[in-house]
């Protein structure tokens, strides 16, 4: 069987060596009889399962000890109305909550957001098509904020933070609350600096079905009371992710791809892999008038590259020459259009360079 290269936003493309090891222990995980989808989650296989997931996400990351991996359900949408639930309660009400508003992703957030507390948008970047980042000196935060939202890397507008927004160093400092789903991984991050990190699983850690909030230990038991129990951080940190029946097979993915990923040289070692991927494409793209790329060089995403041909009309055609070629799932996003090729972590280099190759032969050919 040849795999073709898939250049899906999510869920996305897997470590063909993970694939490899979940089917052949998809049966009978480690001589004990049963599948990892038919275990007790309370057991000790699977809580072996969970603690070297749980372990090696904080290795890879360098989560601080202050810091609390929770392992959740819901994905990163379910998140845009935990996060309030769970840190309105610790501000006077009428909160306020700070939004950089920079693509489709942190726009959908804030809607959510504002069914809890005002939302301010501090800086946008829509009046140029979401094509940057806004400067953090051009912000303009609200004193009292509960906290400031960021969507760091925006899969469909292809943005991508490359760098920390600076909040402040003392305890007082408004917390920064980052979704991280599309990028995290990717690159080395200072986690420190923020105090909310979440992330849907299904780019870059593994399958969908599992959730991911890294979160300071301080701004854990504040939820609102109406906050539903599964969704309350404290009871989720209490309970180390067993509050209810967790995603079991969805972790247990995640620790097979965190294993991946260090064997891989860790996340220093994938960073490096990635900025060649994405130099490679970008290249390419901008040395040609048939093809475009909107955003702002120092904002470009290194997961989510969007393009367009100059020529719409040539679209069906291009994206019917690369299914040929087994290039696959290169149709942009609904609301932007043209194409788009995610290249996580698990894309090889050989899949790059083979959407190149065909980009460079659909000019010649139109």
């Amino acid at each position: 069987m040849t795999r073709a290269f898939n250049f899906s936003a999510g869920p996305a493309l897997l470590p063909e060596e993970v694939l490899q090891q979940a089917a052949a222990e998809m049966l009978d995980w480690r001589s004990s009889g049963m599948s990892v989808m038919e275990m007790s989650h309370r057991g000790p296989q699977f809580m072996s399962i969970m603690q070297a997931a749980q372990s090696d996400l904080r290795e890879l990351l360098a989560v601080p000890a202050n810091y609390r991996i929770l392992f959740m359900q819901g994905g990163a949408i379910a998140q845009n109305a935990i996060v309030p639930m769970n840190l309105l309660g610790r501000v006077s009400q009428p909160a306020t909550i700070d939004f950089i508003h920079t693509g489709h992703w942190s726009g959908r957030s804030m809607g959510d957001a504002a069914k809890y507390a005002k939302v301010n948008i501090v800086a946008s970047s829509q009046q140029n098509g979401f094509t940057a980042i806004p400067p953090r000196s051009a912000w303009q935060l609200s004193p009292h904020a509960a906290y400031v939202h960021v969507c760091t890397n925006e899969t469909v507008h292809g943005v991508e933070f490359h760098f920390t927004p600076d909040m402040g160093e003392n305890d007082d400092c408004v917390p920064l609350v980052a979704d991280m789903s599309s990028h995290i991984l990717s690159r080395a991050i200072d986690v420190s600096k923020y105090g909310v990190i979440f992330a849907g699983a299904q780019k870059n850690m593994g399958i969908a079905g599992l959730t991911v909030v890294i979160v300071r230990e301080d701004l854990i038991g504040h939820a609102l009371p109406f906050c539903p129990s599964a969704f309350d951080w404290k009871k989720v940190a209490d309970h180390d992710s067993m509050f209810n029946t967790p995603p079991t097979f969805a972790i247990y993915m995640a620790g097979l791809v965190f294993q991946w990923l260090k064997r891989q040289g860790g996340v220093a070692a994938i960073e490096q892999r990635n900025i060649e991927k994405a130099a490679l494409l970008y290249d390419c793209i901008d040395a040609s008038d048939f093809y475009s790329n909107p955003v702002a060089q120092d904002c470009r995403s290194r997961m989510n590259v969007p393009f367009f041909l100059h020529d719409s009309a040539l679209n069906e055609a291009f994206l019917a020459g690369a299914q040929e070629r087994g290039l696959l799932q290169l149709r942009g996003h609904r609301t932007l259009g043209g194409m788009r090729a995610s290249i996580y972590n698990a894309m090889p280099v050989e899949g790059v360079q083979a959407l190149v190759d065909y980009l460079r032969e659909f000019e010649r050919r139109h």
